[in-house]
């Protein structure tokens, strides 16, 4: 991984290793090329592998480098949409389509981890949706109602039992999902790159695809000193793709996302903060997140870039933010800082894009990496391999939207939550 400490913080420090791996050096054929090692990439060539194709990932940096190796680490069902706002965004077929599969999710990633005995700190013991104030109250009863109705383990606790299982009484309520969890999001990714390469997919880092281009039927792929000619391109890059395909990467805006982590609590502060070892975050437009680690170390994170003036703004904020969730705690030390970048799309919906004929993505996750990448890349497999038909599949078929001044909302976005944070506490 990069040397840099706000590359990937804490999992980095924490993460088994990852395989061993090198650039790509001549030109090789394969069935499919997948450029991207995150969870679609890598979810994506292990199924492929399994079913006997010959695959190639191609990875321009290392495994996990985009948000696969930065985010929270919690594993959830569904997006962050409501079940009725994803049928408005794709339709009435589609959008069970996509509820059924996402809302599943999660328990794909359960056994994919038993399965190939990844160790990333698996925690299925559900997440939190902490509700702040009655806006939130209201907001977690939809959700329980919408999810309850589809028969999906959901229920609405009242502040008192939240207070109880989360350790502040900073809550109006919270969602319980009992599908959900928590992982060390880079064991994770690392676990299915070696998944991917014991069931035979080779797997190259340091390759980032230069150009790719059609020749006799199939498709070339260029990196700086080799190239995979292949029947199949599957794109798993999101948040962090560009050239040679860069629609995904501009229908996109990035939104900013930091994590600070504690050292380890002490054990009668862990007596009391999160007993059930759930990840949580709240309702707040400018959300904040917190989980526990193995170790006992508390994560705790926001909408921001720790850059420039942002940096001293988000680790300040940081701080009062948990001394006043849980007052007990007293001053924390951070061990590591890091952020990344999530792809939001229009309407908060994923994406299936066919970016030219047998060049195929799914994209546009919009903070929900784990559980929707690793479902989304078997059905990409699957689809490449015939056993799903473009018109079966759980979104439907889309070209890259252009939204208005995509970038310059970035900048707004990344400004307003130093702003935030700079004016407020947690509150």
């Amino acid at each position: 991984m990069l040397d840099d400490p706000l590359t990937h913080g804490l999992w980095e420090k924490t993460a088994p290793p990852a395989p061993p791996t090198e650039g790509l050096r001549g030109d090789i054929a394969a069935d499919v090329a997948v450029v991207g090692c995150g969870y679609t990439g890598l979810s994506a060539a292990l199924r492929l592998a399994e079913a006997g194709a010959k695959v190639v990932a191609l990875e321009a940096v290392e495994i996990g480098f985009g948000g696969a190796g930065r985010n929270v680490g919690l594993v959830n069902a569904g997006m962050w949409i409501l079940p009725s706002e994803m049928i408005a965004a794709l339709g009435a077929d589609y959008g069970e389509r996509a509820l059924d599969l996402l809302g599943n999710a999660p328990a794909a990633v359960w056994a994919m981890i038993e399965k190939h005995a990844i160790d990333c700190e698996p925690v299925p013991n559900g997440t939190l949706h902490c509700a702040v104030g009655r806006a939130g109250a209201d907001e977690i009863s939809e959700r329980a109602w919408q999810w309850g109705a589809r028969g999906a383990p959901v229920r609405a606790l009242d502040a008192e039992e939240a207070a109880k299982r989360i350790g502040t009484a900073a809550y109006a309520g919270a969602l319980i999902d009992l599908r959900a969890g928590t992982i060390q999001p880079l064991g994770y990714a690392r676990g299915l790159a070696q998944a991917a390469i014991a069931a035979g997919a080779a797997v190259h880092t340091l390759s980032a695809v230069r150009a790719a281009e059609r020749t006799a039927g199939r498709w070339r792929v260029s990196t700086a000193r080799g190239s995979v000619t292949a029947d199949w391109i599957v794109v798993a890059t999101d948040a962090y793709g560009g050239a040679p395909w860069p629609g995904p990467r501009r229908e996109q805006i990035h939104l900013p996302y930091f994590n600070f982590a504690t050292t380890p609590l002490k054990p009668a502060h862990l007596a009391s903060i999160l007993p059930g070892r759930e990840g949580c975050w709240d309702t707040k437009t400018i959300l904040s997140s917190f989980r526990l680690d193995r170790a006992g170390r508390l994560v705790f994170g926001s909408v921001g870039a720790l850059r420039g003036t942002g940096r001293a703004i988000h680790r300040a904020w940081a701080r009062r933010a948990i001394a006043k969730l849980f007052p007990g705690v007293g001053g924390v030390a951070f061990e590591a800082e890091w952020y990344g970048m999530i792809g939001m799309t229009r309407d908060a919906a994923p994406r299936f894009h066919r970016l030219a004929d047998r060049v195929v993505t799914f994209c546009g996750y919009n903070g929900r990496g784990i559980a929707p990448g690793t479902v989304f890349g078997r059905v990409l497999a699957d689809h490449v391999l015939g056993r799903i038909s473009e018109k079966d599949l759980p979104l439907p078929v889309t070209a890259p939207e252009a939204p208005t001044l995509p970038r310059a909302r970035e900048a707004w976005y990344e400004a307003g939550a130093q702003v935030a944070h700079a004016l407020g506490a947690w509150g």
